[in-house]
């Protein structure tokens, strides 16, 4: 362990638990900033004794991120959201929060930022996910310029509410939807990839102030994605296109819901590709040019489908008997 600290603002969601590991791992001191520290204490095994502490801040604070973000080596911005609820907005984290994680950087003397966005960030976008996350990539780069930035595909792992989310639709329902004929191409990467890139950029002195892409070893389409899950899950189910105009309108009342199955916004996404662009390849701005290989998701996610399976992790194919009975 060094005397390096860094600041991980959004530390203890889905993809930070696995970027404080892997800081840990690169002998990183990791402070991370939540809004529930006590809901944290999963963090600390991740790494040796004192090694990784919480803090409170919530980046519709500034003056917290500020704190959290004092006498910090390094600060890492992962904090977005999936879909919109209360206060918890697009424009309250994914840009007024981006800005004021990059101003508290600048403002402790933090020698580098790494900021999370996404594949499809765009200011001309229809969906309020790429819109306000390409506005939030403006204010960061504006507050820091020497931001590095990752873009990752669609993120893939153990707690995610991708393959998750349909791999549960299919425990409860025997037609699952093909929205937009299931045609949209997507570059699953896996979450521990995502946080290897983030350390590996943390430990680069050529890497800062560059966009880096980031997808997995394939790209698939949603329909071929709905099939591996059924597979994995060993379930039969009804694959039915459903058009984006017809996907909009059911969306409209499935994000009512608690915890929304699926959003307006959400089906807008799906209207685009969402994989590594060629430039970014050609420019070795990927998992590949960090020398990170990355892992496919029909090595890792069977794993952790296997709940979702009639009998679960005990749900095993039986051996064919011969004619004999053997």
């Amino acid at each position: 362990m060094s005397d390096r600290l860094a600041t991980v603002i959004g530390g203890s969601g889905f993809i930070g638990r696995h970027v404080v590991r892997a800081l840990a791992q690169h002998g990183w001191r990791v402070r991370v900033a939540v809004r529930r520290p006590d809901l944290a204490g999963h963090l600390q095994p991740l790494g040796g004794v004192g090694q990784i502490h919480a803090v409170q801040a919530n980046v519709r604070y500034p003056e917290s991120v500020l704190a959290a973000c004092q006498d910090a080596d390094a600060v890492v911005n992962l904090v977005g959201l999936l879909h919109e609820s209360g206060r918890q907005s697009f424009d309250a984290v994914h840009v007024f929060g981006a800005r004021a994680a990059a101003q508290a950087a600048a403002e402790c003397g933090a020698s580098a930022l790494v900021h999370l966005s996404a594949i499809g960030a765009d200011s001309g976008a229809a969906a309020s996910y790429a819109k306000t996350k390409a506005a939030g990539e403006m204010e960061v780069t504006t507050a820091f310029p020497n931001v590095t930035i990752m873009r990752p595909s669609v993120v893939f792992g153990p707690e995610d509410r991708f393959f998750n989310l349909f791999a549960s639709l299919a425990r409860l329902s025997p037609v699952l939807p093909l929205i937009g004929g299931g045609g949209t191409r997507l570059q699953p990467v896996f979450a521990g990839d995502v946080a290897s890139a983030v350390a590996a950029v943390l430990d680069s002195e050529t890497a800062a102030g560059s966009i880096y892409e980031l997808g997995g070893p394939q790209v698939v389409t949603l329909r071929q994605i709905m099939e591996f899950i059924l597979e994995a899950t060993e379930r039969r189910r009804l694959l039915v296109p459903v058009p984006f105009e017809l996907a909009r309108i059911k969306a409209l009342f499935l994000q009512l819901l608690p915890k929304p199955l699926l959003t307006v916004d959400q089906v807008r996404m799906l209207e685009t590709d969402n994989v590594v662009g060629e430039q970014a390849i050609a420019d070795e701005r990927t998992l590949q040019g960090l020398g990170i290989q990355p892992q496919a998701f029909e090595a890792l996610v069977p794993e952790y489908l296997e709940r979702f399976r009639k009998a679960g992790q005990f749900d095993r194919p039986q051996p064919r008997k011969d004619a004999n009975g053997a």
